[in-house]
């Protein structure tokens, strides 16, 4: 983290007018890292975020029904993954904030991070295909598309695994934490040029129509209903560690209701924000379990 801090936290409580983002950055309700609840909001109390956002998000879903009635005159398979991804890294360095390219980053390693915990308490175990870029310039390895391809595969194959084996996913006695840990990426290091203003949710709501186009109509509505499984994620964390607050605020709804991609932006923010609050959980929990350990270790130590 930089040492410089957002306006909701230098300036003093006013009783009179208190700052709805203080409020939101004391409140303990909810499980986000210090460093990340402050990046978010931060990106969110900006002003791109205030004024920008309400004209670029009708504008978005504007240009998403377009770009689909284009489509239905293009050929069923054209794509261009690669140009796609070139022009997400060069928006992403050029013109959104430090705040937002972190907090997007962070995403795929808490992703790779949370599948791979799941996997491997799992009775039945399976591999799965991490996903940590360390700069932006990694995503032009068609990550974004990447991202959603390893969630489908990862349910694909741990449910072929289980129902192979005759399990069910269960409470695990010892479950093993080691590959949890915070992400690599630092905030410090992101981009932060004099254009580099664009909130997370206007870069968001900008790049999915853009997704829609340059991507086949099967592409973006598996992307989009990959979206619909952050309550499958929750549940199968939720039967491992027996801890029903792993749902906390997971709400892209149920899984078997696909929604309209009109409001894919929006949803793609929920979904970041869940696998921070998930990843949180998680970290929690592992931090408890090894305490426990080290308390058990210290007690068979003093009788021996």
């Amino acid at each position: 983290m930089t040492n410089r801090k957002p306006d909701f936290l230098k300036n003093r409580h006013n009783p009179e007018d208190p700052n709805p983002w203080l409020a939101s950055y004391l409140d303990q309700s909810t499980p986000l890292p210090n460093d990340v609840k402050q990046a978010w909001l931060e990106d969110s109390s900006s002003s791109s975020r205030q004024y920008l956002l309400p004209f670029l998000r009708p504008l978005a879903r504007l240009c998403i029904i377009l770009i689909q009635v284009v489509k239905t005159f293009l050929p069923r398979r054209w794509a261009q993954s690669s140009l796609l991804h070139r022009i997400l890294v060069w928006g992403l360095k050029r013109f959104v904030s430090p705040q937002a390219n972190w907090l997007i980053l962070r995403h795929f390693h808490l992703g790779s991070q949370i599948l791979a915990f799941i996997a491997a308490n799992s009775p039945a175990p399976i591999a799965t295909s991490a996903l940590e870029p360390v700069t932006i310039d990694d995503l032009r390895d068609h990550l974004f598309v990447k991202h959603d391809i390893n969630l489908y595969n990862f349910v694909i194959g741990l449910n072929q695994a289980l129902q192979d084996s005759g399990q069910r996913l269960g409470p695990a006695s010892d479950p093993d934490f080691s590959m949890l840990h915070e992400p690599t990426v630092r905030l410090q290091d992101m981009p932060r040029g004099r254009s580099n203003l664009l909130d997370l949710q206007s870069a968001i709501e900008l790049f999915t129509p853009l997704y829609q186009l340059l991507l086949t109509d099967n592409d973006f509505w598996r992307a989009a209903n990959s979206l619909q499984l952050d309550e499958t994620i929750g549940i199968y964390a939720a039967q491992i560690l027996q801890a029903p607050e792993h749902l906390m605020l997971v709400n892209n709804h149920h899984p078997l209701v696909p929604l309209s991609t009109l409001r894919a932006g929006h949803r793609l923010v929920l979904h970041g924000l869940s696998s921070e609050m998930l990843h949180c959980l998680l970290l929690q929990k592992k931090h408890e379990h090894e305490a426990k350990m080290t308390g058990a270790a210290g007690r068979e130590s003093m009788r021996n």
